[in-house]
């Protein structure tokens, strides 16, 4: 009976789709297997470019899900997903076989069925405005779902992506587009009849409409999805504004969620409906879609045991699913490429949040109710500025975390090549901000005006961006004009508040800016009881300081731009005082612990330390910084400390000044001083003084490769023992160091390069070392390191600048050694992997030149093996070659490891009376290697 209702419906299936629209009729069978799909497809095509074809691409992206080679393969890696390489032959997807007939000629064929992009060539041109009918009949191999969400589960089969339809964004050029799992559209605005045959037990659901079960029929602006499971999923529908919308669930909701819910979609269909004017009759959500499109940062807190929820759940719903309805309309209802205008959906889908919070949310804060979390009636949070920050305010702040690092992109930045967190603050958080400011200066109401009108009249077709800018631009009487300019590169506006006077009962207020664009601004003006004076100025079409005139006395408090409501480079100069000490200034506030800054004050963070060496025993610091979560251009740290072991004051600070053009060939240039004054033995004092310049280079904030160069000069003092001045000992010298690094993070193959050369007054050497770790099974690993030293020349009186071969010399007192000068004991047992990298107590040092391999290979869960080989040769010697092996136990991968030596040049070393002074361990106490480490494959 399907079969019979389906060619009765097919008959004028053609009849029903509109002129120059592709039509596409499927006819799919899902074996019993889950993973075998046979389809039958029959397509009205047409030409709608201006030239004639003599060919029809299609897109068959499910060629993409091979293991290697491909650019979703690429793009998982770079994702630190690393299913697609060790999956195996009969999880992947593919087309398994094809047949193509069409209405003008006898059966084709397509020459590699292993191709993302397929070309079927016609027996005569199709010339423009023209179609033919083409007859398809094929079987895919359906991947499975842990790679992109596509494909079969044990739960569930989604389909997505998969049949095979013309690419509507076919570039003129012949550049060919890749399935990257970034939810782009292949195919828009045909109309699509597709009919499942299942297996029994098995029911479906789409964002066609459903004639009926397992039937679809309609026109979709996107591409279709499915899903299909044995378990019925629950589905809600909708009258707002007179019209009924269906919202269908792809996923379990329990009887809590679905109250909430049809209390709370209502709400978002019609608030969507008045600010965009597009209200769809369907509205389907799959898993992959809610996970993809939620509120992000508002997930509850999970610590060991305890979860502290930062919103109830009901707020929780009301702010995820506004968010993922809204993406959902818009992607519904407006035709764009993804990969070219990706944030005008995006930009409009935040502007949409930013207007829902300020309207339901308003006085919501970052950290929720958080903030109110008490210990014993005392309530934490409250000493942090960030418990004061506005839930609205969380678009600027994250954005400008990225832009203090210089790692951000330009808007239109081709969204391939977006990072995974630039996706989400620059397309959507910096796009969105943008409308939001540009509808704050012409009018909320005109802008929305203008926003319904324009998305309205353009439904039906490809948004041209550039035509969008240009009137909104005329719409705003140009106050938008500097848009096009922040869209197309990294900008870095910035406004200075500089100063004020009164004169003539109004404030002159002095205001710099430093970019060519007109960028207007808000000025507002606060007084001594909290009232609000709000103020906009326009700019002139280059850098300026110019004087505005505010019609106002007693202001207590001048402010620029409030709440991170600009995307603005530096908020720090915003703020200034028109009363009392701090007139004409900035407040000074001491902070404990890090925090994200307040612009009003110049801050101080005073942050604990605490660590430990042999000599000082346990540190007691302080440490006084101007950073906090951000970065700043210019940044001191100094921290104190007491010396428990000494008695004595000892420490360390640092002053850097960081130069970062937002489009350079490289992201900063940091200069630097710094000192530090400890211990390297008992009662015995060193003192540091180090001026250096380090250069990294831009980098892809996809990429895992970074490189960088580094110079620096060094000046050490040490107090000596009567038998250290009398062996000639150095008290006193200088190093310069020109270093190079590479590195290559990557998830299966990690490389690394360094080179450096070094000097001082009695010798010159050169080294350089290259690491290789490679993945060759699911969390196994192999490594590879070889390390080369050479001395130029060298004739220092002793051996501390030789290089090491089981222990480092740490005479630049850059390493972390936790015994500096440590010979017996546990902490001469520390082991830096530097220089020779013997874990084995063969020989000490190395004069003249060494070369060694050091091998590292996972073997069975924590354990290890290892073995180091290599030669080295000291003055008036013959080279030497040694070698060992043992075992290494990896408690905490990279930061606490355990080394258990067994055969080496020395021999069987577990045999040896002191076998346990022979083991080796590395402790790494670096938070930033854990937070880099843990940031991988977000930028």
């Amino acid at each position: 009976m399907k079969r019979i209702f389906a060619g009765l419906l097919f008959g004028g299936f053609f009849v029903l789709a509109s002129a120059q629209r592709d039509s596409i009729y499927i006819q799919a069978t899902l074996a019993a297997d889950l993973r075998t799909l046979n389809v039958s497809q029959e397509m009205r095509y047409y030409n709608k470019s201006d030239s004639a074809q003599t060919e029809v691409q299609l897109l068959n992206w499910i060629a993409a899900y091979k293991n290697r080679g491909t650019a979703l393969y690429d793009r998982k890696i770079e994702d630190r997903n690393k299913e697609l390489h060790f999956a195996q032959p009969q999880e992947l997807g593919k087309l398994k076989s094809l047949n193509i007939q069409t209405d003008l000629s006898s059966p084709l064929t397509s020459s590699d069925l292993n191709s993302e992009n397929l070309y079927i060539p016609l027996p005569q041109k199709l010339e423009p405005g023209e179609s033919l009918k083409l007859q398809l009949n094929y079987q895919l191999q359906l991947p499975l779902a842990k790679f992109t969400g596509y494909g079969t589960s044990e739960q569930n089969i989604a389909l997505k992506y998969f049949f095979l339809v013309p690419d509507s964004f076919a570039d003129s050029n012949g550049i060919e587009r890749k399935y990257l799992d970034i939810e782009e559209t292949a195919n828009h605005s045909a109309y699509w009849t597709v009919n499942l045959d299942l297996p029994t037990g098995y029911h479906s659901k789409s964002n066609l409409q459903e004639i009926h079960p397992n039937y679809y029929s309609g026109e979709l602006q996107t591409d279709p999805v499915f899903l299909i499971s044995f378990n019925l999923y629950p589905a809600l529908t909708f009258q707002t504004e007179g019209r009924q919308t269906k919202v269908d669930f792809g996923y379990r909701l329990n009887a809590e969620e679905q109250l909430h819910l049809k209390n709370i979609i209502p709400k978002h269909l019609n608030y969507i409906q008045q600010k965009t004017g597009f209200l769809p009759s369907k509205i389907f959500i799959s898993e992959k879609f809610r996970k993809k499109e939620d509120f992000f940062g508002n997930d509850d807190i999970a610590f060991w045991k305890f979860r502290f929820p930062l919103f109830t759940a009901e707020e929780n719903m009301d702010l995820d699913y506004f968010s993922i309805i809204s993406k959902n309309v818009l992607e519904q209802s407006l035709i764009t490429d993804k990969n070219d205008d990706h944030w005008f959906k995006n930009g409009i889908k935040t502007y949409l949040e930013l207007q829902y919070l300020k309207q339901y949310y308003e006085d919501h804060k970052l950290l929720g109710q958080l903030t109110d979390a008490s210990i014993i009636g005392i309530k934490p949070l409250k000493l942090f500025h960030a418990s004061r920050l506005k839930l609205i305010e969380r678009y600027g702040i994250a954005y400008q975390y990225m832009m203090m690092q210089n790692l951000d992109q330009k808007i239109d930045e081709d969204f391939k090549d977006l990072s995974n967190f630039n996706e989400m603050t620059v397309s959507n958080f910096e796009t969105g901000s943008l409308l939001n400011f540009v509808a704050e200066k012409m009018g909320t109401q005109d802008f929305e005006a203008f926003l319904k009108e324009y998305l309205q009249s353009n439904a039906n077709q490809q948004i041209d961006t550039g035509h969008f800018l240009d009137r909104l631009a005329m719409r705003s009487h140009h106050s938008s004009a500097f848009l096009s300019n922040l869209i197309a590169r990294k900008h870095r506006v910035n406004f200075n508040l500089k100063k004020f006077k009164r004169a003539d009962g109004n404030l002159e207020v002095t205001v710099r800016k430093n970019t060519y664009d007109p960028v207007p601004f808000k000025l507002e003006t606060i007084s001594e009881e909290g009232g609000t004076k709000t103020h906009w100025f326009g700019t002139p079409e280059h850098p300026s300081q110019d004087v505005y005139i505010v019609p106002e006395m007693n202001a207590d408090k001048i402010v620029i731009n409030s709440g991170h409501f600009f995307p603005e480079k530096n908020f720090r100069d915003n703020y200034l005082y028109t009363k009392g000490f701090f007139s004409n200034m900035k407040k000074i506030k001491l902070k404990l612990i890090k925090d994200i800054p307040n612009p009003e004050y110049n801050e101080i963070y005073l942050n604990p330390r605490l660590t430990f060496n042999a000599y000082d025993k346990v540190l007691l610091g302080l440490n006084f910084r101007n950073e906090s979560l951000f970065n700043h251009k210019f940044a001191y740290s100094l921290t104190p400390y007491y010396s428990t072991g000494t008695g004595q004051l000892t420490g360390s600070g640092s002053v850097t000044y960081s130069i970062m053009p937002p489009e350079s060939f490289f992201r900063s240039l940091n200069l630097g001083v710094s000192g530090s004054y400890f211990h390297y033995d008992y009662d015995l004092s060193y003192r540091k003084f180090t001026a250096s310049a380090a250069m990294n280079f831009a980098k892809n904030p996809r990429s895992a490769i970074s490189r960088s160069v580094g110079v620096s000069f060094n000046h050490y003092e040490k107090d000596l023992t009567p038998e250290m001045v009398f062996e000639n000992e150095y008290d006193r010298y200088n190093l310069w160091n020109v270093n190079y690094a590479f590195a290559d993070n990557g998830l299966i193959h990690e490389k690394f390069f360094g080179a450096y050369v070094q000097g001082m007054q009695d010798f010159n050497k050169v080294a350089a070392e290259a690491t290789y770790r490679y993945e060759y099974a699911a969390n196994k690993k192999i490594a590879f390191r070889l390390f080369a030293g050479y001395f130029l020349n060298n004739k220092t009186r002793n051996d501390i600048f030789d290089f090491g071969i089981s222990r480092v010399s740490n005479y630049s007192f850059s390493y972390g050694l936790l015994g500096q000068s440590a010979t017996s004991g546990l902490l001469s047992q520390q082991f830096i992997m530097a220089d020779g990298g013997f874990k084995s107590l063969i020989d000490s040092t190395a004069n003249q030149w060494i070369t060694s391999l050091n091998v590292d290979s996972h073997i069975w869960k924590m354990f290890n093996i290892y073995a180091d080989a290599g030669m080295y040769k000291n003055r008036s010697a013959d080279p030497k070659f040694i070698w060992d092996s043992g075992v290494k136990v990896r408690i905490i991968p990279d930061f606490l490891e355990v080394y258990l030596p067994v055969y080496s040049t020395l021999g069987f070393e577990p045999s040896f009376k002191d076998y346990a002074q022979r083991i080796r361990f590395t402790l790494v106490l670096n938070l930033s290697a854990v937070i880099n480490t843990a940031r991988r494959g977000w930028y």
